[in-house]
């Protein structure tokens, strides 16, 4: 079979995959997962907060506070199907996408923005269903100690401390680009809400502009962490979002600006859930 013919067996099953009703309803569990996540480390921000925190706030500490609640370890294998699902959706969504790279001008331009946000999201949900799997099996680790041992492991190669700084950078300006879509609204083009009431509309609109504004401080915070171990060498500063909500806490007003935070990240995690009830179909 020839590269084209391959190529064009690849897009229809990417077409095939995308338009899968199974798919889209496992997609459909991911979003919720997704959002499950979001509201759990809201929940272990605002514990942090006003002292009462046990769990690191991260992923890994949502998902280690679901492994220990009954059913736990039952519920976490079902959100690593619907995360993996997830991950699967927005590959077949980059393939798809892929089809209008030999477009000319902004056509060409859009496709490949498109495609590269797919993959990102793809891999940012493999993450996630991995470290579900693993806090299901008992293997689960802090994510912060994760990303300390590999921020480690990367200065250790050619250029490591730029990859991370360039890493860093890479976050702070999704956080910016998630503050700026907040504000500008510019959220309401992902999903589709012709057949929405204005009440649901309103209340999407509310979400959105509290939760991406939220979720963006925590990750240019995070990418801030990663820019200073690189400045400083040191990967016992890159402490990933649970050392981001503590440099929060540790500024002027701390316990209330991660309160805020807090209720930012819930909003996106409630945002998820409408996500699931209107997804993105273009």
């Amino acid at each position: 079979m020839s590269a084209q013919g391959a190529g064009g067996s690849a897009m229809r099953a990417a077409r095939q995959a995308g338009n899968s009703d199974a798919l889209e309803n496992l997609a459909r569990v991911g979003l919720v997962a997704y959002g499950i996540v979001h509201l759990l480390v809201a929940w272990l921000a605002l514990q942090l907060a006003w002292g009462g925190g046990g769990q690191s706030a991260d992923q890994s500490g949502a998902m280690a506070t679901l492994a220990k609640q009954p059913f736990g370890k039952p519920l976490l294998w079902l959100l690593a199907a619907g995360l993996v699902a997830l991950a699967a959706w927005q590959a077949a969504e980059a393939l798809r996408s892929r089809g209008d790279w030999s477009a000319s001008g902004n056509a060409r331009t859009d496709a490949l923005k498109k495609t590269g946000k797919s993959v990102v999201k793809a891999v940012v949900y493999v993450v996630l269903g991995v470290l579900a799997i693993r806090f299901a099996s008992g293997s689960g680790q802090s994510s912060s100690q994760q990303q300390q041992q590999t921020t480690a492991g990367v200065f250790g190669w050619p250029g490591g401390r730029f990859l991370i700084g360039a890493a860093g950078l890479v976050l702070i300006g999704v956080g910016v680009y998630h503050v700026y879509k907040g504000l500008t609204k510019r959220f309401l083009k992902q999903i589709d809400l012709a057949k929405a009431s204005a009440t649901a509309t309103r209340l999407v609109t509310r979400l959105g502009q509290a939760g991406f504004p939220g979720k963006g401080v925590a990750l240019g915070l995070v990418g801030g962490l990663l820019v200073y171990a690189a400045v400083t060498f040191d990967p016992s500063k890159a402490q990933g979002l649970d050392g981001a909500l503590r440099t929060i806490l540790q500024a002027p007003f701390g316990r209330i600006l991660l309160s805020l935070v807090a209720v930012g990240i819930a909003a996106f995690g409630a945002f998820c859930f409408v996500r699931a009830r209107y997804p993105e179909r273009t």
